[in-house]
């Protein structure tokens, strides 16, 4: 499958930004590129909107440290022994302004956020090449792009830090923070543009943002905002897509069938453009090598790391019968190498004793005996059953909506998984399935944490975890931003922290 490939390419004085398909984007001595001399063709713009997408790539984010902070806060995963002490905090919500992946989240988000401003700043300089060679269609493309990846970094600070910073243009003074209904306001906008300017999937290269991954985020926007009726329109312009086939859910997670027909949007990785930066780049993506591979297959993966391990909790949600199970966790039985091989009970031993399962899902021992630190498996952020399951939520929350269309759209999720459905149409029973459908649905998929605090059921869900109602909803503003931001002042940081 055809991926976005990113080359380093310096512009001087301003940021480090990448490119796409090398044979169709080879620049004459990049080096000596200046901003007043950039911009002049359309592999430049298509150049700069690509930096935004590096960011994501970062070890800030889906790298390495993103599934870890999730994961640990949902208690899909918890640490074994060996696990990190920076990650620790994580799972009992110790963590503080000092932790240094609360830090890189921060600054991968706002330095991709800088980089999609970089492109929005030129919109003028953008639209006056010429159409000759340069469509308006596809210059209108590229800045819907760099909207949405506005609006998607925008969307993970905001889930984490409630009321921040907003930058609509390029700007070297910290601004203050500012309430987090008016970065709403500003995703909302970001995506409505990107929606009416992106191309359809149909006709987009695969791995760059397409118009109905708009809609869909929108729709999760709105949503958040208990927007029902508004949400449930943008979710009902995500078409063309089904989910994978019955027995098949574990498409959902290799390499061979990424970009498949249930998957909406993807954060890309293929180890063979190059890894030198892995480990460098924390919260950017301007070190000297290329970081096109996540470690979390290396981190999750019981042969290896094994740093964390699927809860009890989440192993006892199953019912029987529920064929993601199988998909989603390796336990003593499962096959693996191509199914040459089967996993035994020694091995999911750890120093606190053995294990009773271990990840499955984004794992690349299906075919490798060895996950030698590198993954090309691209992450799935937007699946179709989430809009399924979305459009579920939003027809049993809004007022007017039908519970029995809810049910049609859990049933087909739960259809896949080889379960029958048999759900009383009444509000309260409906939500109970949509958060057990999501809950298993999505297990390690870093979608749990932001469910149950978009619920407000953290006091039953996080019972006896060390969360703090009016605390842990939020992470502390990172101690290098209060240090430096004239702005944003230590006593300014979210309660308890």
């Amino acid at each position: 499958m055809r991926k976005i490939k990113y080359i380093l390419i310096v512009l001087t004085g301003v940021l480090t930004i990448t490119s796409c398909d090398s044979g169709e984007l080879e620049l004459t001595n990049p080096n000596t590129l200046a901003p007043e001399t950039f911009f002049i063709n359309e592999a430049q713009v298509q150049s700069s909107v690509n930096a935004s997408y590096a960011n994501l790539q970062t070890r800030g984010l889906y790298g390495r440290n993103f599934s870890f902070a999730m994961d640990l806060m949902a208690q899909d995963a918890l640490g074994n022994p060996q696990l990190e002490g920076n990650k620790k905090p994580f799972q009992d919500f110790s963590f503080n302004a000092g932790n240094d992946i609360i830090q890189y989240y921060w600054e991968s988000c706002y330095k991709g956020i800088s980089r999609a401003n970089f492109v929005l700043d030129n919109e003028a300089k953008i639209n006056a090449l010429s159409s000759l060679d340069f469509s308006q269609e596809k210059k209108n493309k590229y800045l819907g792009e760099a909207h949405f990846l506005r609006a998607y970094y925008y969307f993970l600070l905001v889930k984490r830090f409630g009321d921040l910073p907003i930058y609509k243009t390029g700007t070297i003074i910290g601004n203050a923070r500012s309430p987090k209904a008016e970065v709403y306001a500003l995703i909302e906008e970001d995506l409505v543009f990107a929606s009416k300017n992106l191309l359809p999937r149909a006709t987009e290269v695969p791995g760059r943002a397409c118009k109905e991954a708009a809609y869909a985020y929108l729709g999760k926007v709105l949503m958040y905002e208990k927007k029902y009726d508004e949400a449930l329109v943008a979710l009902n312009n995500v078409t063309g897509f089904s989910l994978e086939d019955k027995g098949s859910f574990y498409n959902n997670f290799m390499v061979e069938t990424e970009h498949g027909k249930e998957s909406i949007f993807e954060i890309e990785f293929d180890e063979k453009n190059g890894t030198g930066d892995q480990w460098g780049a924390v919260g950017d993506s301007e070190g000297t090598g290329f970081e096109e591979s996540t470690l979390r297959g290396q981190e999750y993966g019981n042969l290896s790391w094994y740093n964390v391990y699927p809860s009890d909790d989440l192993l006892d949600s199953y019912e029987a019968g529920d064929l993601r199970f199988g998909d989603t966790f390796y336990v003593p039985g499962s096959t693996y190498l191509k199914g040459t091989k089967v996993m035994l009970a020694s091995n999911f031993t750890t120093s606190a004793g053995i294990r009773r399962a271990g990840w499955k899902k984004y794992q690349n021992y299906y075919e490798r005996e060895d996950e030698a630190t590198r993954s090309s498996i691209n992450f799935k952020v937007m699946r179709y059953a989430d809009v399924l399951l979305m459009k579920a939520e939003c027809e049993n929350q809004r007022a007017g909506g039908s519970q029995t269309a809810a049910i049609a759209y859990i049933k087909e999720v739960r259809d896949r998984a080889g379960l029958t459905t048999n759900i009383t149409a009444t509000k309260d029973a409906v939500f109970a399935a949509i958060v057990h459908e999501r809950k298993v649905e999505f297990a390690g998929e870093q979608s749990r944490f932001d469910d149950i605090m978009r619920w407000g059921n953290a006091s039953v869900e996080l019972a006896g975890t060390g969360f703090q109602a009016g605390k842990s909803e939020l992470w502390p503003i990172p101690n290098r931003e209060t240090s430096s931001n004239p702005n944003i002042k230590p006593s300014n940081n979210n309660p308890g922290y």
